[in-house]
């Protein structure tokens, strides 16, 4: 936990200590939270490899001090040649190779939008500034950290043999321990010619050319035309009326309308006169993330195809119908999660008020597992998601955006804190959501604690595909037997399982102080000025 002066000029949290460094850097400089952001997001795109990378998508969630909140949704849709032709006679896309690489990278083109959203705030600091750090762990190396090892270990059967992953991310044919440094230098290379020929350069420059061509040669269906045509949207942000303020979040197609229904149900099931932490205060919460995973199995996709307006489902007399159907009691049965996810949520927030919530993620640890030749990046196997058969709701369509379990979050609450918070993972991060803005928001546990509390999962995470739910065993035994007693089929995980994500936050208070957290299940930390 990180708390600042009123003299502060701001607050940073992300998953990995260095990136929050970054994020510090800049704000230090004068840059704005914005700036920080996108510095903090190229550090972790080269200290935390297995989690996200320029050849991912990202999300993002800006809250200026005055006014309406905006996002930028920089997901990327199929490639035009990934058509259910390409797939005939598989039961399902690859989730490794390059059949997996299927979509274009969004990430690098929402930072390209974020930096235009700041420039007419009046942000100045170049690019290269904003990328130096990237560029020196990139080239100088970085610290692995026990999650990179952990995460190379466990996927390296699957890995090994996909082209590139082994000259990328072993040291002489080993898994890199903790603690070594571990150096990328054509990364390094692509992060130094963005700094210098602008982040256009991705998708319509040099560096496209080399892109394309290297998925081309590797047989992915992503083309040139399609790196061309790329640009992150800005999208108007999904808004929920809660009792403690106004919560935000992301659209389709992410599931950011998932984390919105769970508040919202649990609010009108009475979650607040519920004991935070205790059996039925979980209860709620599960039974409402049930509730809200059916809707977002039946209805959330690519916000072209989406049949119903999500708004529809934030409304009051919708929440209060879903909560009717909780039962105290009894645990209501559920289908299955959406998968893994392996991503980073950070946040920060500046002298001016002005706040970000950022996710950025190449969805499977390490992706699709291909690293393109040219300039280092590995891509993301976000299509994976889509379904093949072609009555499907996510079925795979060239230029169709696949489904995000991505989504970053805020809040304005009504003593007038600004919060931002989010985690990593899967069908997780909805849930953890809940639990971290019920706990400080709506119970008034100290930031920290609300993220250092041990914590439940419904349903997939990275790393982990049953759908059990998932505990932490720090939870009074007596909690536990009062799950399973309710009817919930209870699996017991270690005290601070990274099975449940990193999770962190940051707020503002209304006179101009800050406080910070980040969770010990992580290698993060919290930075203020």
């Amino acid at each position: 936990m990180l708390n600042t002066t009123q003299a502060a000029r701001g607050i940073a949290v992300a998953p990995h200590s260095l990136a929050a460094q970054s994020a510090l850097a800049i704000l230090r400089s004068g840059g704005n939270a914005i700036e920080a952001m996108v510095a903090a997001a190229a550090t972790i795109a080269v200290v935390y490899p297995h989690m996200n990378g320029l050849g991912g998508d990202g999300f993002w969630l800006i809250v200026p001090k005055h006014g309406a909140p905006l996002a930028i949704d920089a997901s990327g849709p199929a490639g035009s040649l990934a058509s259910l032709a390409r797939y005939q006679g598989q039961a399902r896309i690859p989730t490794r190779g390059a059949a997996a690489a299927l979509t274009v990278a969004g990430t690098v083109g929402g930072w390209q939008e974020a930096l235009a959203i700041s420039a007419e705030r009046g942000g100045r600091l170049p690019l290269a500034t904003l990328l130096a750090d990237a560029i020196h762990y990139a080239r100088a190396g970085a610290p692995v950290t026990p999650s990179q090892q952990a995460a190379t270990q466990a996927k390296l059967g699957e890995l090994q043999a996909v082209l590139g992953f082994a000259d990328t991310y072993l040291v002489d044919g080993q898994v890199p321990a903790a603690g070594s440094l571990f150096r990328q230098p054509r990364l390094a290379a692509t992060l130094q010619r963005l700094s210098e020929h602008g982040l256009d350069d991705f998708y319509r420059g040099e560096l496209a050319a080399s892109i394309a061509a290297d998925l081309a040669q590797l047989g992915a269906p992503v083309t040139a035309d399609d790196l061309a045509a790329y640009r992150a949207q800005r999208v108007r942000p999904l808004e929920l009326a809660h009792a403690a303020g106004s919560v935000y979040n992301l659209p389709a197609p992410t599931q950011g309308l998932v984390s919105q229904l769970i508040l919202g149900i649990a609010e009108r099931a009475g979650l607040a006169q519920q004991p935070v932490d205790e059996a039925q205060y979980v209860h709620t919460l599960v039974e409402a993330t049930k509730l809200a995973f059916k809707v977002r199995d039946a209805h959330i996709t690519d916000p072209a195809d989406m049949r119903v307006d999500p708004l529809t489902f934030l409304a009051p007399h919708y929440l209060e119908q879903q909560a009717a159907l909780i039962d105290p009691q009894q645990a209501m049965p559920w289908g299955a999660g959406k998968g893994p996810g392996d991503t980073v949520w950070m946040g920060v927030i500046d002298q001016d008020g002005l706040a970000v919530s950022f996710i950025q993620s190449i969805y499977h640890e390490f992706g699709s597992g291909v690293v393109l030749p040219g300039s280092g990046l590995v891509w993301q196997n976000r299509g994976a998601s889509f379904s093949l058969d072609p009555g499907h709701l996510l079925a795979l369509r060239p230029g169709k955006k696949p489904f995000h379990t991505l989504n970053p979050a805020a809040a304005r609450l009504k003593d007038g804190r600004t919060m931002v918070y989010g985690t990593m993972g899967g069908d997780g991060q909805p849930q953890t959501q809940a639990a971290v803005f019920s706990r400080y928001a709506v119970f008034g546990q100290p930031l920290q604690q609300a993220v250092s509390a041990p914590r439940w999962l419904l349903g997939r995470t990275w790393g982990d595909s049953s759908d059990s739910l998932k505990v932490e065993g720090r939870f009074e035994p007596a909690v536990l037997a009062a799950l399973q007693a309710l009817g919930h089929e209870v699996e017991v995980l270690a005290p601070f399982s990274e099975t449940m994500g990193h999770a962190a936050a940051a707020v503002r208070w209304p006179d101009g102080s800050f406080e910070g957290a980040f969770d010990p299940r992580g290698n993060g930390a919290a930075a203020g000025y």
